[in-house]
């Protein structure tokens, strides 16, 4: 039986050609624009401005967006979304190129979901064109996980909302033109949160580049600082003291997310082993004839077995609109679980291969403690699965 990445993908009952379809255009794309490029982008901490346009070009920016601004939705269900994550997992870059390149995944939903008509008609279609980008400022310096005591405060006058405050580990903030900003507009607490889309060319606004990170290094990461930023209360979005509900809403695609991004990375790590072995020889065999080379394979093919199991019933459950965030929490550990043990053992087996800059398998190792980190620590995701669940 073959090992690699596609031979690794579990059956899927539930796609059709048309998913199968856009795989293929994706892929296709993927291997031209941006596979040959990723260790250049690496170094250089930075994805080229062209890359938005030539992704809209495909549709990527657009699945799964109302067609009303441009999107594309007719037909689209969670499994174009996991296809996009695996596609980008396959080329050892799931997590690098998409906390950028589609972080407008988790900084436009509460726009198309909860503001205003005219604000809709100015931000969405740019953003889906690629002329323009929104991210998500909710982390502050002050905390990550605990949402509901950020400290960014938005005082209402008149007709404006005055900012002061700082988010930081803001994925694509250098280059967003908007921000779907988590501010405090009320006392303590979650009744005190609502959420603000912030202009990012407005005065009081500025930005500084995290670049020394340990992975993602393509990735725009920023801290965001609001002086005195006078924002027009049109862009409140939703209700002032519910953004609370407007940051819960996104966190299930956003975790769904994370787990296909980190299931297709643990699939490239097997890949990627499983290829080494059987060419590498050692002893007079192959890598791959050695019990405990085998066992490592195998252990690894198990737990993702495991993980796609899991995920692809918990995919069915989101597109049904029953999924159980406990579950999805739970979902997410074991996913950054396997990655971590995947991308340990591949490394194990390519040996001092897997130590250089331009392996896949690097690349991932890399990147495991941002997932294990992001969009809920694990230690969080256990806490929430028991709360949910009131063990």
């Amino acid at each position: 039986m073959s090992l690699d990445f596609d031979s690794a993908r579990l059956y899927n009952p539930h796609l059709t050609p048309d998913h199968e379809s856009w795989r293929t255009q994706l892929r296709k794309f993927l291997d031209r624009e941006v596979a040959p490029f990723l260790e250049e982008w690496d170094e250089n901490a930075k994805i080229p401005d062209e890359l938005w346009p030539k992704a809209a070009e495909i549709g990527l920016l657009q699945i799964g967006y109302p067609e009303a601004y441009g999107g594309i939705s007719d037909g689209i269900d969670q499994h174009y979304v996991n296809i996009t994550g695996e596609e980008l997992g396959r080329i050892g870059s799931a997590g690098g190129i998409a906390s950028t390149l589609l972080i407008h995944g988790i900084g436009l939903p509460p726009v198309v979901n909860f503001s205003s008509d005219d604000i809709r008609e100015q931000v969405i279609p740019a953003v889906l064109s690629g002329e323009k980008r929104i991210s998500l400022g909710i982390t502050e310096p002050s905390g990550g996980s605990d949402v509901a005591n950020i400290k960014t405060t938005a005082k209402k006058e008149g007709d404006y909302y005055i900012v002061n405050g700082s988010k930081t580990f803001i994925s694509g903030g250098m280059g967003a033109n908007w921000v779907s900003t988590a501010v405090r507009t009320g006392g303590e607490g979650a009744a005190g949160v609502s959420m603000l889309l912030i202009p990012m060319d407005l005065d009081g606004v500025s930005r500084t580049p995290l670049t020394k990170k340990q992975g993602w290094l393509c990735s725009d990461t920023a801290t965001l600082y609001f002086d005195n930023v006078k924002v027009p209360a049109k862009f409140l979005i939703g209700k002032e003291g519910k953004g609370f509900r407007v940051i819960m809403n996104n966190f299930n695609s956003e975790r769904l997310a994370m787990v296909v991004s980190m299931e297709a990375s643990s699939r490239c790590c097997l890949e990627e082993a499983v290829n080494w072995a059987r060419d590498r020889e050692t002893f007079g065999e192959r890598l791959a004839d050695h019990q405990v080379i085998r066992h490592k394979i195998a252990t690894m093919k198990q737990r993702i077995n495991a993980t796609q199991t899991y995920l692809l019933h918990l995919t069915q459950a989101y597109i049904e609109d029953r999924i159980h965030p406990g579950d999805l929490a739970m979902l997410k550990v074991q996913a950054s679980e396997t990655m971590e043990f995947c991308a340990r053992e591949a490394s194990q087996i390519l040996g001092g291969a897997s130590y250089l800059r331009g392996s896949k398998v690097e690349r991932i190792y890399r990147e495991v403690r941002v997932n294990a980190i992001g969009g809920g620590s694990e230690e969080i995701m256990r806490d929430l699965a028991a709360s949910q669940y009131q063990f």
